[in-house]
């Protein structure tokens, strides 16, 4: 478990270049009793269920303020769907802002502080609004959602769980009325869409190398947790024309 979580935050692309190169000659004294690269990556299976709860544990606390969001993670190119093997009656096509795709998606609920609070991984034609009830059931206040997680059943779901859906509205709906901070605050969705983005190429949860279901898990859990232990995360941000107007408010 240590050396996949290690393995996100080194800076390597390739794991195998990184437990040869680095792992097998640097980190010796600390892992006395390394096995063959081979047998390692074998081994791997018996600690998906470990990273599970680990990253569980990782979860922040809510502060009332919540966003959440899905991106997606490919397994393979769009032009090699048929041929893929290893996700076969797993993975799914789907379809995100930058066209389609085959693999998952992984949703995530994060606070203004950067930190997860809660998160899953479903097919990639599994709507963003489906597992949103399940994730946000240990949350309070508000979730801040793009305009993909319109929808007035989930809403009214959310509010008896004492979690208020804000979203931004479609072109053709009408107008309505929010408070100042809430509009500031869903502006602010950039933090989740930031941490998206660490998450692949910083924790690279997402590559096409896979070579089977459950290393493809570990690997995504991993890099989640490596992105945990990051000492600065994205975190919101207020301007001084912002600060202003929210103080004339009050």
């Amino acid at each position: 478990m240590t050396i996949m979580i290690h393995f996100h935050q080194s800076g390597y692309r390739d794991f195998k270049r990184y437990y040869t190169h680095h792992v097998q000659r640097h980190l010796r004294t600390a892992f006395p009793e390394l096995v063959s690269y081979s047998r390692f990556v074998s081994l791997l299976p018996r600690v998906a269920l470990l990273l599970w709860a680990y990253a569980q544990a990782r979860c922040g606390r809510c502060t009332g303020i919540a966003f959440v969001d899905s991106t997606p993670l490919r397994v393979c190119h769009n032009r090699r769907i048929s041929r893929n093997k290893v996700f076969h009656m797993l993975a799914a096509r789907g379809q995100c802002s930058l066209g389609w795709f085959y693999g998952f998606k992984l949703h995530l609920i994060v606070n203004e502080v950067g930190e997860v609070l809660a998160f899953t991984l479903t097919p990639g034609n599994v709507d963003d609004r489906k597992p949103v009830p399940q994730l946000a059931k240990r949350l309070f206040g508000k979730l801040f959602g793009d305009k993909g997680y319109l929808s007035q059943a989930l809403f009214e779901q959310l509010w008896q769980q004492n979690v208020q859906l804000i979203t931004a509205l479609k072109a053709k709906m009408k107008n309505r009325l929010l408070p100042l901070m809430d509009k500031l605050l869903l502006r602010k969705r950039y933090i989740i869409e930031t941490i998206n983005d660490q998450l692949k190429n910083i924790s690279q949860i997402e590559h096409s190398r896979h070579r089977s279901p459950c290393n493809f898990v570990v690997n995504a859990l991993a890099g989640l947790i490596a992105y945990t232990w990051q000492p600065k995360k994205p975190a919101i941000t207020w301007s001084h024309r912002e600060m202003k107007a929210l103080a004339l408010v009050q």
